[in-house]
């Protein structure tokens, strides 16, 4: 048996450690390189998604375009021929003029004897009321009662489109969740509502009993269910409040102590949208996302969407539509709860409390 010296045996340790670590850094490059393939696969995947609703909707441009052509079309045809009748009828008055302009005229001549006149002018008086007879404007009619009904009709359609806009709104309704918040879970100056549909901030300490679920620092209170699986969409009524924080969590959100972590977003068990005096921030572990775009606005009501499946929570505002941030966060490894922070009372002008709204139905006087 052939023993190494110490030279050696150190030379064959650091030969395992870097044919080691090489294989290591060919996994990670492998890893790399799967990625960015992903990465293609994704953009790809929503360039098509895109191309095809593009083409959607130019193709319902082009479906109401050809209607509003053949509509427009019947109706010139229909005006044509009425403003042809008239034309035809204001010839044969003119004509008549031209004749009565004649016999102004021939009254001039002395020659013509006095019954001769008489029975002209007779007959001139038959043919006056037989061409105002037949050249009565009011008797030329449209068909308004039909004009009526395609105006109604054409009414009745843009109600229709307008009810099913826009179209995220009402993919995002058919996802409407119940969320009762759950009591023994809100820090001690939060007080819920009965039904469980509301949270304010109170400047009591309430005397409730200690229980691992409760927030003790952090003025959190979460929901009593939470969801593994399928889509989720839920709105929240936020006007009127300068302070709040929306979002999702996991159960193993810290609940007591005064580590960041307990914050919604400030750690890798939750995310959320925190609004503050105008401004608008998205969290998750700790890092924050401000929110330039939507600066100086305040939304009614605040939509959180996620999506099991595609590892997805984003946040809107609901009055607009308006997308403030989303999350991927590929796979959720736990079961998700609905969060709320209503914020202290921020100088007194955030007293109002955060309500849970019906998100299946839009806001009143929005989409």
């Amino acid at each position: 048996m052939i023993h190494l010296g110490p030279t050696a045996q150190c030379q064959e340790a650091l030969l395992r450690r870097q044919q080691n670590l090489e294989r290591h850094r060919n996994v990670v490059s492998y890893r790399m390189k799967k990625l960015a393939s992903r990465q293609l696969e994704i953009k790809k995947s929503s360039d098509a998604l895109k191309e095809k609703l593009r083409q959607k909707y130019q193709e319902m441009r082009r479906v109401l375009d050809e209607d509003l052509r053949l509509t427009l079309g019947q109706l010139d045809a229909e005006q044509e021929a009425a403003e042809r009748e008239v034309e035809e009828r204001m010839e044969a008055c003119c004509l008549l003029r031209e004749e009565l302009d004649q016999e102004l005229e021939n009254t001039n001549a002395p020659e013509k004897e006095t019954g001769e006149m008489a029975v002209q002018s007779a007959e001139i008086e038959e043919r006056i009321s037989e061409a105002l007879k037949s050249t009565d404007p009011d008797s030329i009619q449209t068909d308004d009662f039909r004009n009526q009904q395609l105006l109604s009709l054409t009414g009745n359609l843009l109600l229709f489109i307008r009810s099913q806009l826009p179209v995220s709104k009402r993919l995002l309704q058919s996802y409407a969740a119940d969320v009762i918040l759950d009591p023994d879970t809100a820090h001690p100056k939060l007080t819920v509502s009965p039904e469980g549909d509301a949270v304010a901030y109170t400047t009591t300490w309430k005397d409730f009993p200690e229980t691992p679920a409760r927030f003790d620092t952090t003025l959190n209170v979460v929901s009593r269910d939470g969801f593994t699986e399928g889509r989720r969409y839920w709105e929240v009524e936020v006007s009127g409040k300068t302070y709040w924080e929306i979002g999702l969590t996991y159960p193993s959100i810290p609940r007591r102590g005064r580590e960041e972590d307990c914050w919604l977003g400030r750690g890798k068990e939750s995310w959320c949208v925190e609004y503050f005096s105008g401004d608008y921030t998205a969290w998750h572990s700790g890092v924050p996302h401000v929110l330039p775009l939507v600066e100086g606005r305040q939304f009614k009501r605040i939509g959180v969407y996620c999506s099991f499946p595609g590892g997805l929570v984003s946040f809107l505002g609901a009055d607009t539509m308006t997308p403030l941030h989303c999350f991927c966060a590929g796979a959720f490894s736990d079961a998700l709860h609905q969060a709320l922070c209503p914020g202290h009372d921020n100088q007194g002008s955030n007293w109002k409390p955060l309500r849970i709204c019906d998100a299946s139905r839009s806001a009143p006087g929005g989409s």
